[in-house]
């Protein structure tokens, strides 16, 4: 038999386990965790506080008895203090204080990512919440559910802040959105694309305060938060809910493991760290990029469960490399959808490639259609200037338009240039789409 103890049960530590316990029989599985429970879906957070879904179980997808009753042995509620990587070795304490170790023949480190606290006078009070594990969304619920609480600020213009920030508004509070970009979304999308849902966000009565870093929080003889402070002003508010980012929770091997530029585990394509009897998985951990051809952090749950199937099947035998990622991602705020996938021409130009884009507006269907099922759909392709490869896309619409952007993923993957796609077998129905397709015109567009 082969130990494994898998340090983390979210998203990659359970891919991780179920790859063990249902592939490889001569596998012993081990996982501990310091939370109270696994497998919450935080993507569902803003949805369950917005009352968009009312019943926050369906967030959580297994539990502790399916892994018990495949022979694995679990401990939530304990927190790892040390490992001891030359004997194998980890310590940890459970809740009621008890100290036990648990020794290893391979270890994977799932320990995912924690959320960045702006440095700033009077990050401490009370009313300051973040959004990270599902104790978070109870918080946040909580105080959004009081009466008291009229005005909601966001700190973080980023999928989640700008998710939450509408869940807010659909309770009622009056949000102020806060971001020191001047803009939403400028991680993953183009100014072009971004004003879309700014404009979407104030048009819903989203307060946008983008250009502005929070420099303070202010609050009362009860500690608690009573003002946000940014170089423009000082502004009334009642609860601050935090989502500037995640960093990787590295603690645990800092010390003993190489790391990448953001201290992320550095690992190769089989998930392996520096250490050849420890595999890193999820958001603690590097994963290669199709887009850059080369490592980097891109911290996304479907890049979590794909590292975690990846390292225990090389953890346990089966060579397996990663095929890589393109970070591909989506948002949707009340009708506005837009998804991406790869680089932005922004992101390019960070990361030294030099880039073109062809971008292309029509409506989904023919003109003909009726307008009550029709939408304008809005698209940018990015390809490398020289190679003429596909390294993004960017798609917005009222319409549900997603399903495109798992072609241009898989285009990144396999270095499809645009002029290839620009004779792409696309159908024409009426009932589906136009004739002289956005995907087809774009490519044609291109330089």
């Amino acid at each position: 038999m082969t130990k494994t103890v898998i340090i983390g049960t979210n998203h990659a530590g359970i891919a991780a386990a179920n790859t063990l316990l249902d592939n490889y029989p001569d596998q012993e599985v081990v996982m501990i965790d310091r939370n109270s429970n696994l497998s919450y879906l935080g993507c569902g957070t803003a949805l369950w506080v917005g009352r968009q879904v009312n019943d926050y179980h369906g967030l959580f997808y297994t539990k502790v008895e399916d892994f018990t009753n495949k022979g694995a042995k679990i401990t939530l509620e304990a927190e790892v203090k040390d490992i001891d990587f030359d004997k194998k070795v980890v310590h940890y304490i459970k809740k009621d204080g008890t100290e036990l170790t648990e020794d290893y023949d391979k270890l994977i480190l799932a320990t995912g990512s924690l959320p960045i606290s702006p440095n700033v006078a009077g990050k401490d009070l009370n009313g300051i919440h973040f959004l990270k594990l599902f104790q978070d969304g109870q918080d946040v619920d909580k105080e959004i559910s009081a009466e008291k609480v009229k005005n909601v600020a966001v700190i973080g213009a980023g999928y989640i802040g700008v998710e939450i920030a509408e869940a807010a508004k659909r309770r009622g509070k009056n949000v102020l959105l806060f971001d020191a970009a001047d803009r939403s979304l400028s991680t993953h999308y183009d100014k072009a694309f971004t004003d879309l849902m700014d404009k979407n966000l104030a048009d819903h009565g989203i307060e946008n305060h983008f250009g502005e870093l929070v420099t303070e929080y202010k609050g009362n003889d009860q500690n608690h938060v009573t003002q946000v402070v940014t170089a423009e002003g000082e502004y009334d508010v009642d609860l601050v809910i935090n989502a500037i980012g995640f960093r990787p929770n590295n603690s645990l091997g800092k010390d003993h493991l190489k790391l990448f530029k953001n201290g992320a585990y550095l690992v190769d394509r089989y998930g392996q760290t520096s250490d050849k009897n420890v595999y890193a998985v999820g958001d603690c951990a590097t994963i290669y990029s199709n887009a850059l051809d080369k490592m980097t952090y891109i911290a996304l749950a479907s890049n979590a469960v794909r590292s975690g199937i990846v390292a225990a099947h090389n953890l346990a035998g089966t060579k397996l490399e990663s095929v890589g990622v393109q970070g591909s991602n989506g948002i949707n705020i009340w009708d506005l959808k837009m998804v991406s996938t790869g680089l932005s021409v922004e992101a390019a130009k960070k990361f030294g490639l030099d880039v073109e884009y062809t971008d292309f507006e029509d409506l989904q269907k023919p003109a003909f259609m009726p307008k009550d099922v029709n939408a304008e759909v809005k698209i940018r392709i990015v390809y490398e200037k020289e190679s003429r490869r596909i390294v993004g896309a960017q798609l917005a619409s009222t319409e549900d338009v997603s399903m495109a952007i798992h072609m241009f993923s898989l285009a990144i993957q396999e270095h499809v240039t645009i002029d290839k796609l620009s004779l792409l077998d696309i159908f024409f129905l009426p009932h589906f789409n136009q004739p002289y397709n956005y995907i087809t015109m774009a490519a044609l567009s291109a330089k």
